[in-house]
């Protein structure tokens, strides 16, 4: 069994260590966002009180609730290997700002980067020359970037009416990144109208040569990595068109239901307000803090959403958010031949020696190179896995 590894569920950074249970590592960035939020709020609690409620306007955070757990939504949107030893990389995001800072196992912590222009995505630390590759997002999509190890230096490398997402190194390389992109279609007024399906391509940051590795019209390929001897290992998922053939059926089946979905879509208005300005919702299944918590889970799950391209992301009883068994951990080997190694995969790592450490989205599986497998652990809405 791996000795240890890190991962990422519900927006928060854990570390497993041999058959210890898991522990969250705390963000103290994070904490003291959550810390100036709560002053804020208390000083403003005038007007979520009594009458003063009436007169509230503009954002509230979180129907009126405040605490480490259902407060201000802080959510890690990634982590990556570190020079250092037991630290780790990790990006944070808030609705506010956002950042690239590192943190050890005892929860020691250094600022990289810190801005409110545009948020980091995935990171990606290259161990040879110490520089970090990323992903910038803005309102007008997602690029790649390129940063010093210290968080100086944040350099676009990839540009043009694109997604870019998913960056890594090529093992051995200074200079080879590997990344997820679809095209962005846009209509008649230039507003997107959907993307292309995602293939795989490496880039080389010296030359700006691009090389496409994969890609069909018919999948998406997702979350590239790269292992010492060349093999590309990627997420494959089915794509599904912006542009659906026609089914008289499934139309006439809208129009009956058209009365229905008007009556949820103005019910689900007036609830949304209701939560904003009262902190109660028109709902009463569920306790509170479930429902709060929901809410967390819907702003994770967004994020993920943008980086993977999936509006059927996770489905399973029992609200269990379950990779579907569509989506494949597939490799294509230097000999071309791709190869299936594991149905129902959300994301994956590569650790030494073979060793493949992947997850569903609810369990952690370390997957050897004979194939044989042992599960981990099990926690909820894991969004990240690293060696």
């Amino acid at each position: 069994m791996l000795q240890s590894f890190f991962y990422v569920a519900q927006g928060k950074i854990h570390l497993k260590e041999g058959d210890k249970p898991a522990r969250l590592i705390e963000s103290k960035f994070g904490q003291s966002l959550v810390d100036r939020a709560s002053q804020i709020q208390k000083r403003n609690a005038w007007k979520t009180e009594g009458t003063g409620a009436r007169f509230m306007s503009g954002r509230m955070l979180w129907a009126g609730q405040l605490d480490q757990d259902n407060g201000i939504p802080i959510v890690i949107n990634a982590i990556s290997r570190c020079n250092g030893q037991g630290e780790v990389l990790y990006s944070l995001s808030t609705s506010e700002i956002g950042g690239v800072f590192s943190i050890t196992r005892n929860g020691a912590e250094r600022r990289l980067l810190h801005t409110a222009d545009f948020r980091v995505g995935h990171l990606s630390a290259n161990p040879s020359d110490h520089k970090i590759a990323c992903v910038v997002r803005t309102k007008g999509g997602s690029h790649l970037a390129v940063m010093q190890g210290d968080g100086r230096e944040l350099t676009d490398v990839t540009q043009g009416d694109s997604m870019d997402v998913c960056p890594n190194w090529v093992p051995g390389s200074t200079n080879e990144l590997v990344f997820q992109t679809s095209d962005i279609g846009r209509d008649a007024a230039g507003k997107p109208a959907g993307s292309s399906p995602a293939r795989v391509e490496k880039l080389n940051l010296e030359t700006g040569d691009i090389v496409t590795l994969l890609g069909d019209e018919t999948h998406d390929y997702v979350d590239p990595k790269m292992d010492a001897a060349g093999n590309l290992y990627c997420i494959r998922k089915p794509y599904v068109s912006p542009r659906a053939s026609f089914d008289p059926l499934r139309a006439a089946l809208d129009l009956v239901l058209l009365p229905f979905r008007l009556l949820f879509a103005l019910f689900q208005f007036v609830n949304f307000f209701t939560m904003r300005y009262t902190g109660n919702t028109l709902v009463s299944s569920g306790s509170a803090r479930q429902r709060q918590m929901d809410l967390r889970h819907m702003m994770i799950m967004d994020n993920l959403a943008q980086a993977m391209r999936a509006p059927e992301l996770f489905v399973g009883p029992n609200k269990d958010w379950i990779a579907p068994r569509s989506w494949s951990l597939v490799r294509k080997t230097n000999a071309g031949e791709i190869e299936v190694l594991e149905k129902g995969v959300f994301t994956f790592d590569l650790a030494v020696n073979g060793i493949v450490l992947f997850t569903d989205g609810k369990r952690v599986v370390q997957r050897n190179k004979d194939g044989a497998k042992k599960e981990l652990l099990r926690d909820q809405f894991i969004s990240q896995v690293l060696v």
